[in-house]
């Protein structure tokens, strides 16, 4: 069964950094575009960031030039590395397909607070 793990969020302090890694299996990784959302609480799951199976990023407006998407396709793995961290960017962040096709998985949840 295809399945998503999301890890690395955390507590951080606005300014901050922090990693995310979504690390998948059985869905032919290198092949699918794929991308990053976020869900914060009272508010509809957005798109964050995504990459094309050929390594082109897009990033929403909110977070273009804090955010860097990434891919390892030997490890079936997609990160997102996250600087200068807002409290605005508090969310549970999951990872898909771009566009979503895969059921969500947990997500990692990520708070931004002094």
């Amino acid at each position: 069964q295809a399945q998503l793990v999301e890890s690395g969020g955390g507590l951080v302090q606005p300014g901050g950094s922090l990693r995310l890694s979504c690390a998948a299996s059985r869905i032919g990784f290198r092949f699918n575009d794929m991308a990053w959302y976020r869900q914060a609480p009272g508010k509809q799951r957005e798109l964050v960031a995504r990459i094309r199976s050929d390594g082109v990023t897009n990033y929403a407006d909110s977070v273009k030039g804090r955010f860097t998407v990434s891919r390892d396709n030997a490890k079936n793995t997609m990160y997102l590395q996250m600087n200068n961290l807002k409290p605005e960017d508090t969310a549970v962040y999951y990872c898909n397909t771009d566009p979503q096709l895969m059921a969500w998985g947990q997500g990692t949840q990520v708070t931004v607070s002094s």
